[in-house]
């Protein structure tokens, strides 16, 4: 079969980019290796932050883009994709200074409060630093978003096959590769590879791409003691003081964001076992979970601790943590998300589609950097 492109990946990258191939008037065939909506891979769950929290130029520019597209996705849903309750960002003082002087820069709304002042307005955390509040951040229907990606894609022309392993991709020219599945060969200009920790197996070296890790996450829901009480998303990172004993146990920054229906979710980031995708155990590792039902027991105490319900998902990160996406001849990579990526969703299926027509992305996401 021949259409423009084939996207490999039917998470939320590929799914953006088939929305935007095919909003821009490509055929597009994507196909996903589980069924739809499978917890396989890093793209499930309900929420996600949406964090604008960054201080580099190029990540502040994609998010507000995002922003708007995420807008223009959920009135074409008929449903929000956003939940601005804001985002409070507490420890490493210096490092949220330099935040907010970017935020400055750009008229992005963001303020400092006091420990106290922050312990006031939400008392189900604690503080032991001033806190950088951004009121135009907050979470990301995740689950809805999907969805809300694969309807428009579809209602525009994109086919969406689940169920539909890649075999092998033969670049066959310049403008020419032959995507095999077992059902049928597809032939097309470009191949958008968008999967995840599967990226490496998927490509097998026909892209030079930086080392892609692949690890076990594994955030936990904790029940809230009160419902009435005012959650704020979170981003929780230790003093840089090595000698600060109250972060001794601590394995990196922390994470959380209220789950409406399953509890508060908080988590480590990107430390987990480095795991082939293929061969996972789905299981916490003891000591990081024990880690983490003591941070709640530290710093919040508006949630039961004992409620720890372990999540498992996969993070697939460069050397860097910047993403990559470039183009390898007729090849589209966009890889290395997680961790920090699913806010930016839609303006990556942009950008990865400015690709296709032969554009770049900035040089900050490029392979060889």
């Amino acid at each position: 079969m021949q259409v423009d492109v084939v996207v490999v990946g039917g998470g939320a990258m590929g799914s953006a980019a088939a929305w935007q191939l095919s909003r821009a008037g490509k055929s597009v065939i994507l196909l996903e290796q589980f069924e739809a909506g499978h917890h396989i891979g890093a793209s499930h769950g309900a929420t996600r932050n949406f964090n604008t929290a960054y201080a580099e130029a190029d990540y502040l520019d994609l998010l507000a883009e995002s922003k708007i597209l995420w807008d223009e996705l959920a009135a074409e849903h008929g449903a929000p994709l956003l939940d601005l309750v804001g985002l409070a960002n507490h420890g490493n003082t210096p490092k949220l200074q330099q935040i907010h002087a970017a935020h400055q820069e750009r008229g992005i709304e963001s303020y400092f409060i006091s420990p106290t002042e922050a312990a006031d307005r939400w008392k189900g955390m604690n503080f032991a630093t001033d806190v950088l509040f951004v009121p135009g951040s907050g979470r990301v229907r995740s689950a809805d978003a999907l969805k809300a990606l694969r309807t428009s894609a579809e209602s525009k022309g994109a086919v969406f096959k689940y169920s539909t392993p890649v075999r092998d991709i033969r670049v066959d020219g310049p403008d020419s590769v032959v995507v095999v599945t077992e059902e049928e060969d597809y032939t097309a200009r470009r191949v958008v590879v968008t999967a995840g920790a599967w990226t490496a197996k998927v490509l097998d070296g026909l892209a030079e791409l930086p080392a892609l890790v692949v690890t076990q996450e594994q955030p936990a829901h904790f029940t809230p003691v009160d419902n009435t009480l005012v959650w704020p998303s979170f981003n929780h990172n230790p003093d840089p003081d090595p000698n600060n004993e109250l972060y001794e146990y601590w394995y990196s920054p922390v994470y959380g964001m209220l789950t409406p229906g399953e509890g508060v979710k908080a988590g480590w980031h990107g430390v987990g076992p480095v795991m082939d995708p293929d061969e996972r155990t789905f299981q916490p590792i003891p000591q990081q979970l024990e880690a983490l039902v003591r941070y709640a027991e530290e710093w919040l105490p508006g949630v039961d601790p004992s409620t720890a319900v372990p999540i498992s998902c996969t993070y697939t990160t460069t050397p860097n943590e910047d993403f990559v996406l470039d183009r390898f001849g007729p090849l589209v990579v966009g890889a290395g998300f997680s961790g920090h990526g699913f806010k930016f969703t839609p303006a990556i299926g942009r950008v990865l589609k400015d690709i296709v027509d032969g554009g770049t992305a900035p040089a900050r996401f490029a392979a060889d950097r």
